[in-house]
């Protein structure tokens, strides 16, 4: 018995493995798995030069595993960004190109379970405004998430709610129409479990919260912005939805990794 394997695949899978495996790369990816970071704080992170960290960035920006952005705070600062679907295909790819007993399939997720004697996981999501990004997040969120998840959201500077984002929303089969824009200051006392923070200015200007909860950064571009510059802005309501989903998705599987371990431990 025998197998083949598409020439595509068996010339890429060495490359991404030879790529994702060089050890800076290795630390790099790690810490974007966890959360989006300025080149200065992976510079620090991975303990290199920011030429040489600049450099390895550069080749996984090529291979498409990362991307980065302006801050939308300090137009100095450079936001990356870790594509964990794309890794994900990629990574699937190289075990299948050895052996199609290898190919990983992701793993069933399991949306942490609600009840009595179990506290629900809190998550609490952050932009300027909480008029779009934040409350797509938090519905998104409470849909996906089941009965052993508690979500919330807030601005920085709240402000009514965009029409785009109740439209897309709605057409996701979740109706936000009836949400309010809520200061981040009328939870600064509560506890959390992950405090998410969804725009780069909110960023600098979140409080401490008690716990501490763990911070995770998605350095997403506000999709009103392009309503302001005069530009049809409900495709880009549509892609911070999609992004949303696929981040929201992975965050679900860290949380029930998260969950196993210490019921484990």
């Amino acid at each position: 018995m025998s197998y083949t394997t598409s020439p595509d695949a068996q010339d890429a899978a060495p490359g991404f493995l030879r790529l994702a495996g060089h050890p800076v790369r290795w630390q790099l990816l790690g810490e974007l798995a966890r959360s989006d970071r300025q080149v200065r704080e992976l510079t620090a992170l991975v303990g290199q030069r920011q030429s040489l960290t600049s450099y390895h960035l550069g080749q996984l920006r090529a291979a498409g595993l990362v991307t980065m952005r302006r801050s939308s705070d300090d137009g100095r600062d450079t936001y990356c960004s870790l594509n964990l679907a794309l890794y994900r295909e990629r990574l699937a790819d190289a075990g299948a190109a050895l052996h199609p007993g290898l190919r990983l399939v992701p793993a069933a997720l399991t949306p942490p379970a609600g009840g009595p004697g179990r506290s629900p996981v809190r998550v609490l999501f952050l932009c300027t405004g909480n008029s779009a990004r934040s409350q797509m997040a938090e519905a998104i969120l409470e849909r996906v998430g089941g009965p052993g998840i508690e979500a919330a959201s807030a601005g920085s500077h709240p402000k009514d709610l965009h029409p785009d984002a109740v439209r897309v929303m709605r057409e996701r089969g979740i109706d936000i129409g009836g949400a309010r824009s809520k200061n981040l200051g009328e939870f600064a006392e509560q506890r959390f479990d992950y405090v998410v923070s969804l725009c780069d200015r909110v960023r600098e200007v979140c409080p401490d919260f008690p716990g501490p909860p763990a911070m995770v950064h998605w350095s997403m571009a506000d999709p009103a912005a392009e309503a302001a510059a005069g530009q049809e802005s409900y495709p880009a309501f549509v892609r911070t939805a999609d992004e949303l989903n696929t981040r929201i998705q992975f965050l679900l599987y860290l949380i029930e990794y998260s969950q196993s371990s210490s019921e484990r431990s």
